[in-house]
This record gives structure tokens, C-alpha cells and sequence, in this order.
């Protein structure tokens, strides 16, 4: 026999049947029913029934025979106001769909990865990231440690793709990483997102030559990336060859903001690349994405379109080879001259007629006013007076 509460159903119903009630529609439908104690009802199913087994079936029957349109509609109870999703949920859909408007495709690979990765990609000795935390019972020596880097996940997933025929790639992962702390049972665990892209820079067609994809390709997908979530200030500038885990030296640039380092981007190392069995070069960005939503706008505030037209000036310095062009760009921004709306990069050339240690650096400058029309003179003289400034800054000299 099965138990059936008058309270219970009632509540499940929303209805007010008293145990009477529920007596007579069971016992109509060749049910057996007995009282007991105040509020339950002793059935017994008939053998023909094999549907019904729960006291939840009971109830259904109960609604069916009552009928469902004496069941009064009523609302859940909820509150008042919504739970945000956390700030990590938000960014993390956000790059997904910064990075798949690039034409990059996500990849998800597993947190457990091999000892022997830390050799594949060339880690010294000493470093952090070799202090993995392993798994008491891994499945696989492939799987028996939990990953420190995104990077040896991302370019075994290439060489899956490469060895399939699948040369042009374009790769995130957004994940975590697992950091061993030596005073604590549990690891620190950090979001980090990767990127990779090798092969060509955009897909053949009758308008486009094949190209290879270089450095600044994907410099330029991080840049799109940062812009796009509204942070400002970002700084890439060379990282030093000794901190040049497994990227290639003088191909690699930390990614920086107020002095805070935020990620690299560069080129893979080329024994690297040949320890994943990868005969082509490939390029990747690594970013903390805790750090990014630090410097992530809180509210947005909207600005008047400008009514009046803006002009613009170029300037072509020639500087030491060494000197980076973004350091001209950024001199230039601290500046804070009022008409000076944007600048950016079109041009660098070394070679002949240049001399041997220089280079030359061409970028544009855009003016406009909030208040009036610009004259040329006015900007001429102002323009001679930013380009005075950055020959005595970077002792440049300008063409002939």
C-alpha cells in the first residue's frame, strides 16, 4: 500500500481537498483507501495500475480527477532582485566573443597534463612553473600532474590539428592554472587566457596572396582584444632574453600597465615548435585575466560626436635601431597637448638610404578642436613644435 498525505498533496497541487474528497475520487476510479491517523491515506493500487508506484502518482491521479482547471494558477515566489554573474563570467563571454570575431576558434583541453611538459617547452631547472601538483592516482602518465601554463595544452592541440592536414590555425583557451603555495594544502588557482595562430594571416582568395602570419598579427588580435574591453594604457615593450621562458629572443614583448606586467606575446621557440613536432612557425599571447579585470571601466560615460572637422600631419623621425616606435607614440601622448586627438604607427624602414643602427619611424598625427575650426597655420606651428620636442627627446634626426 502507499502513503498519501492530504497535507503533502495539497501542497504540491496549490488545491484545499480534505481527505474525504480525496477518498471518494480514488475509490471512483477503483482505488482502495484507508484512514489513518489525521492526515494520510493508506491506497491500494489495483493490478491493473503498473503506473502508479510513488505517492507523487497518487497525486497526479488526485489533479486528474479533481481536475486540472480547479487548480488555481499561481506565481513562484522569487525575489525581489536578480543575482549579477561574477565580473570573471562576464569577461570570460566577453574575449569569447572578441576572439571568435577575430576568427579564432576556442579550444578546451584538460587541467591534467604531463610531467614531461615542462621539458617540451624548455623550462630551467629552477623555475615556478615545474612545481607541479601531482595526482595521487592519475589515469595516465599523459594526465598525472595539474597544469602550471595554458602553453603546452595550446601547441599539443596544434600538432593534433597540423598532423590532420590543418596548418592554419587560430587558437584560445580560456582556463585556470594551478600554482602549488608552499605553506598551503591547496593550490592558487589563476584564470589565464592563450592564444595561438600559425599559418597564414588571412585565408586564400582571388583578391589576397597567401601570407604567413608574423609577430604582429597577433600583437595586433591582443591589441583588438585589450581595446575592446575598454582598457587603456597598455604598453608592449621587448622582454629581455633572459626572460624568455619558451618564446623566441627578440621576437617576444611583455604586455604592461601602469608598470604591471599583464601577459607576453611572441613567437614560439623554434626548438620548441620541433618538440611538438610543429614545422612551421607559431605565435602565442598569455594573459592573467584577474589582471585585466582590474583594468576593466567600471561605468561608461558617453561623449558629444564632434562638430567640427579634424586635420591631420605626419612625422618621420629617424631614430636608433633599438628605439621602439611605441615609445615615440607614447612620448608624444604625455605630451597631453589639447588638440592632439590621436596618433598612430603607419611606417618603419631600415635600409639604404638610412644609416647603418637607424631606422626610420613614420606616424600620424590627428587634431581637432571641441570649439572651433582648425587653421593650418595654427596647426603647423603646433606640429613643428611636437616634432622639435621628440628630436630632442630621442636625439632623432629628420630625413633628407
Amino acid at each position: 500500500m502507499i502513503p498519501l498525505g492530504v497535507q503533502a498533496t495539497n501542497g504540491l497541487l496549490g488545491t484545499a481537498l480534505d481527505r474525504p474528497q480525496m477518498h471518494r475520487l480514488l475509490e471512483g476510479v477503483g482505488f482502495k483507501a484507508q484512514a489513518e491517523g489525521e492526515d494520510l491515506l493508506r491506497v491500494e493500487v489495483p493490478s491493473f495500475r503498473v503506473d502508479v508506484s510513488r505517492p507523487q502518482d497518487l497525486m497526479e491521479e488526485v489533479a486528474r480527477l479533481s481536475g486540472y482547471n480547479q487548480i488555481p494558477t499561481t506565481f513562484p515566489q522569487l525575489p525581489a532582485q536578480g543575482t549579477l554573474p561574477s565580473p570573471m563570467m562576464v569577461v570570460r563571454n566577453q574575449v569569447r566573443g572578441i576572439l571568435c570575431g577575430f576568427g579564432f576558434s576556442e579550444a578546451v583541453n584538460y587541467s591534467f597534463i604531463s610531467a614531461a611538459s615542462c621539458d617540451h617547452i624548455q623550462l630551467d631547472a629552477d623555475d615556478p612553473l615545474r612545481r607541479h601538483v601531482a595526482l595521487l592516482n592519475p589515469i595516465s602518465e599523459d594526465q598525472a600532474v595539474m597544469r602550471t601554463s595554458l602553453v603546452p595544452g595550446m601547441l599539443e592541440t596544434a600538432q593534433r590539428n597540423i598532423s590532420r592536414q590543418q596548418n592554419h590555425l587560430r587558437l584560445f583557451e580560456i582556463g585556470k592554472v594551478f600554482l602549488p603555495r608552499p605553506d598551503e594544502l591547496l593550490p592558487l588557482e589563476k584564470e589565464m587566457l592563450v592564444g595561438l595562430w600559425t599559418g597564414s594571416a588571412a585565408k586564400t582568395s582571388w583578391h589576397t596572396r597567401e601570407r604567413a602570419c608574423d609577430f604582429f598579427d597577433i600583437k595586433g588580435a591582443v591589441e583588438g582584444l585589450v581595446l575592446a574591453l575598454g582598457i587603456d594604457g597598455l604598453v608592449f615593450t621587448a622582454l629581455s632574453d633572459a626572460d624568455c621562458r619558451y618564446t623566441r629572443a627578440g621576437h617576444t614583448a611583455k604586455i604592461l600597465a601602469e608598470g604591471e606586467m599583464l601577459g607576453i606575446v611572441g613567437e614560439v621557440d623554434a626548438d620548441v615548435t620541433a618538440n611538438y613536432s610543429l614545422k612551421q612557425p607559431a605565435f602565442i599571447f598569455e594573459l592573467d585575466l584577474e589582471k585585466l579585470i582590474e583594468r576593466m571601466p567600471g561605468d561608461k560615460q558617453m561623449r558629444p560626436i564632434p562638430r567640427f572637422p579634424a586635420t591631420s600631419r605626419d612625422i618621420t623621425v629617424i631614430v636608433d635601431q633599438d628605439v621602439e616606435a611605441d615609445r615615440l607614440l607614447e612620448k608624444v601622448a604625455r605630451f597631453k597637448e589639447e588638440l592632439v586627438e590621436d596618433l598612430y604607427l603607419f611606417d618603419v624602414f631600415a635600409g639604404d638610404p638610412i644609416p647603418a643602427g637607424k631606422k626610420s619611424v613614420s606616424f600620424r598625427v590627428v587634431y581637432r578642436s571641441a570649439e572651433r575650426t582648425l587653421e593650418d597655420d595654427a596647426i603647423n606651428d603646433l606640429h613643428r613644435h611636437l616634432t622639435e620636442r621628440l628630436i630632442s627627446e630621442f636625439g632623432a634626426s629628420l630625413p633628407t
